[in-house]
């Protein structure tokens, strides 16, 4: 019960970043590792697309 919250969350962020990753203006084999990478080891996916993920076309300000 105590790690409900925590997956929760982690489900979340998951979802936000594979949404961001399949609308991003990248190349499909791109999008296709990013994604594998965050359904596979979540929070380290997570985190490394945080870090290094694709980028949108846009300025982010």
């Amino acid at each position: 019960m105590e790690y409900g919250l925590f997956g929760l969350i982690v489900l979340i962020a998951d979802l936000y970043a594979i949404y961001q990753v399949l609308t991003s203006g990248t190349t499909t084999l791109s999008k296709v590792l990013w994604t594998l990478g965050i359904l596979i080891l979540p929070i380290i996916g997570f985190l490394a697309w945080l870090v290094a993920g694709p980028r949108g076309s846009s300025v982010r300000v």
